[in-house]
């Protein structure tokens, strides 16, 4: 049974971009599309009923949601198997748990405005730090972003870790889906109190640190650049930030790809400070894929 990709909706124009997006990428992976609004309507049962539906108010605004959302996926996608649910629940723990069955989950980077707006962006931060599968987060606001996006590369960040395949499976699989280049990102630092005197970087510490640094990047690579030998594969070793140096590669990006540790057993925000920044700045959606350590 193929796992459905999750789209958390709540109403706001942000989630209905989230949902294009999500069409698209149902349609490209050959799965289904499963739209879920998060609702506690069952504790506002004392609000004015809906006339001639017997439902509260709270619910039939829950229905309206996801219907709209399922009616603009099909009118973008006329072929897409999709299914909605409104669960009675609070967002956060309502989407981690959609997310044990999902390919992986979608959300919009804000919600309706105001108050809002602040804690449904809180909600998709929480989501994405603690989900068990991927979770696509969209930046941008551009109204065009899900189209131009699909023939955007895909740009992926690559950390120390050089047994942290998830991340690099994932967005080896989005590019040649998508059929687009990938470049897969790699900064390094020459720290300051370091100098030619030192015994193991004697001449020139900037070219070890960037050694260092093309060395990671292949040793990530290895394993996964056989397995798809279509992608066109852009390595870049840069000078600075990790922070910086992905922000700077959203701009012309369709697809921002990061890593995040989850620890066994622990229980709060699993969220590293790159994977963090990205959420907040990227200027094209961010895919977290969590890695297990």
């Amino acid at each position: 049974m193929e796992l459905p990709l999750v789209v958390g909706v709540d109403g706001s124009e942000p989630s209905m971009r989230a949902v294009d997006w999500a069409a698209d990428e149902a349609a490209l992976r050959g799965v289904p599309l499963r739209l879920v609004y998060a609702s506690l309507w069952e504790r506002y049962e004392g609000a004015a009923l809906a006339e001639g539906l017997g439902r509260s108010s709270e619910q039939v605004l829950a229905d309206n949601i996801v219907e709209a959302a399922a009616k603009r996926a099909h009118r973008r996608e006329v072929d897409l198997k999709i299914s909605t649910e409104v669960l009675p629940e609070e967002p956060v723990p309502a989407l981690l748990g959609e997310g044990r069955n999902a390919s992986a989950l979608v959300m919009g980077s804000r919600g309706r405005g105001g108050i809002a707006e602040l804690l449904l962006g809180s909600v998709s931060l929480a989501v994405a730090a603690r989900a068990d599968c991927p979770v696509i987060v969209l930046r941008g606001s551009h109204d065009s972003q899900a189209d131009a996006g699909m023939r955007r590369p895909i740009v992926l960040g690559v950390g120390e870790d050089a047994h942290s395949t998830e991340a690099v499976r994932f967005a080896f699989q989005e590019a040649e889906e998508r059929r687009v280049a990938l470049e897969a990102v790699r900064a390094w630092r020459c720290p300051s109190h370091e100098s030619a005197e030192h015994p193991l970087l004697a001449g020139d510490p900037a070219h070890h640190h960037e050694q260092r640094a093309v060395e990671t990047l292949e040793a990530v690579l290895r394993d996964v650049v056989a397995v798809h030998p279509s992608v066109e594969l852009r390595r870049r070793v840069v000078e600075g930030t990790t922070r910086e140096a992905l922000l700077d590669a959203s701009a012309d990006a369709g697809l921002l790809v990061v890593g995040a540790r989850r620890r066994q057993g622990h229980f709060g925000l699993q969220l590293g400070r790159v994977a963090h920044a990205v959420l907040h700045h990227s200027a094209c959606p961010v895919a977290v894929v969590p890695q297990r350590v």
